[in-house]
């Protein structure tokens, strides 16, 4: 069975900053506000294939029913709070046969988990925001969140996917190449493709060594990897073609023990930082 998760069903803010407030999705509607999120960003904005039909107007799979969904949402209009960003977290150990992990038809992520028995795996996926939504302040408070919910369920390791929404592999060359460069993991966190459809990033820079400068190369990254790396996130030495969600994507691990201690410092070793009463967090403006 799946580690029973702490924060299912409460409705515990993990976090404010300004009008925007996060926590669990507490019920099947405000999950199927979270679907809509993703269909209007995966679907409409970078033109993902529809799984279910299409004038459901939402984006959902099988694994949902398995996670917790993270909202981010615009309490500007107290009585009727806007979700306006969304992320998926699914807890579990090597031990939990079911289910397995929603990255595994990408990445050997079981795999990983098997080699570290002892090790509780928190698994992200899903993580979109809103288009007018999408700064700086809305990704840290989902990071806060986030960070939160991993220390109540006693994580070890974050992990999932990260994506390139990039048509070809020569578009991504140099952020490959950055990737490459810092990392490639070790042994213990190493995780191979299980997909056909992949390629292998130092094959690639073996055929082309292109290079760019890192300050440079680092502002060529999603900000989902952008952030995960100056976390101290390590990555895959391949990526996986997405035909579905038209992306290239690239496994992140994340032990937690690695993660940046200024980054924990920051957000506080109790997530603490922006757990604070709104009139006191609308102040920071």
């Amino acid at each position: 069975m799946v580690q029973k998760q702490i924060t299912r069903g409460t409705s515990r803010i993990l976090g404010r900053l300004g009008s925007l407030s996060t926590r669990l999705a507490v019920s099947d509607e405000e999950i199927r506000e979270a679907q809509k999120i993703r269909f209007e960003v995966f679907c409409e904005e970078f033109f993902a294939r529809q799984q279910t039909d299409p004038s459901s107007r939402v984006e959902q799979e099988d694994h949902d029913k398995w996670c917790d969904h993270l909202l981010v949402l615009d309490t500007a209009n107290e009585a009727s709070p806007k979700t306006v960003g969304t992320q998926r977290f699914l807890v579990k150990k090597a031990s939990d046969k079911t289910p397995v992990f929603r990255s595994q038809s990408e990445f050997d992520l079981e795999g990983l988990a098997v080699r570290h028995p002892d090790k509780t795996f928190m698994e992200l996926g899903r993580s979109c925001i809103l288009e007018a939504y999408r700064s700086r302040r809305t990704m840290e408070l989902m990071w806060h969140g986030t960070w939160a919910y991993a220390i109540e369920n006693s994580v070890d390791v974050m992990t999932g996917c990260a994506s390139f929404h990039a048509q070809s592999i020569e578009d991504i060359k140099p952020a490959l190449n950055f990737l490459a460069s810092l990392s490639v993991p070790d042994t213990p966190w190493k995780v191979d493709p299980v997909s056909d459809d992949c390629l292998s990033i130092q094959q690639l820079l073996l055929e082309d060594d292109t290079a760019m400068e890192p300050k440079k190369a680092i502002r060529t990254l999603p900000p989902l990897i952008k952030g995960y790396l100056r976390l101290g996130a390590v990555f895959s030495d391949h990526v996986v073609f997405d035909k579905a969600f038209g992306t290239i994507d690239i496994a992140v691990i994340l032990p937690v023990e690695n993660i940046n201690p200024r980054y924990v410092n920051y957000y506080g070793a109790d997530a603490s930082k922006h757990d604070k009463p709104l009139s006191s967090a609308s102040s920071e403006g």
